[in-house]
């Protein structure tokens, strides 16, 4: 049955579905970014009525600039007990992808998070803002160019010192 499937994606989608290496019980499929909601939609027809979990991974460094983001999704058909995951490779400038949230809302959150913490953003995502980091926070924090102590701090160490005085204690106030 997966295999029919995988058959029929492919020559639905010759030029932008890729049959990967898969894990034992995943078939693993790499999407065009332009085809993934006609592949989404696709596959929620033929049972992949769940949306299990949207991730992000950032490349930099081990892949080409054209790649250096990947969403990751995972499908799962209850009635026939199989998954898919699908891989979307994205572009490091301007990073987008059309949201799947209209078709399986769980991806509400999930896509919101994914913008959140790698900057991805989802086109027709109906409330695409920041899910775990403050509204103000600059950046993206696992992007893995974004620095490691965080965005620049508005105090410095000096400013932090002489808010926290030393304690004094009474033996050296009087001297002993």
């Amino acid at each position: 049955m997966a295999d029919e499937l995988l058959q029929r994606l492919a020559e639905r989608w010759p030029q932008d579905v890729e049959l990967l290496a898969s894990s034992p019980d995943t078939p693993v499929l790499r999407v065009r970014a332009g085809a993934l909601k006609e592949v989404a939609r696709f596959l929620r027809e033929q049972g992949y009525r769940m949306l299990l979990d949207v991730g992000g991974v950032d490349y930099l460094g081990h892949r080409p600039a054209e790649e250096r983001f990947e969403v990751v999704y995972h499908l799962l058909d209850v009635q026939e007990r199989r998954r898919l995951r699908l891989r979307v490779p994205l572009p490091a400038q301007d990073p987008r992808l059309d949201t799947v949230s209209d078709l399986w809302p769980s991806a509400n959150w999930a896509e919101r998070e994914v913008f959140d913490l790698f900057g991805i953003r989802f086109e027709g995502h109906p409330n695409l803002k920041r899910i775990l980091m403050p509204d103000d926070w600059q950046g993206h924090p696992l992007r893995k160019d974004y620095p490691l102590r965080g965005p620049e701090r508005s105090r410095q160490p000096q400013a932090l010192r002489s808010r926290f005085a030393p304690l004094k204690l009474g033996a050296e106030e009087d001297g002993r």
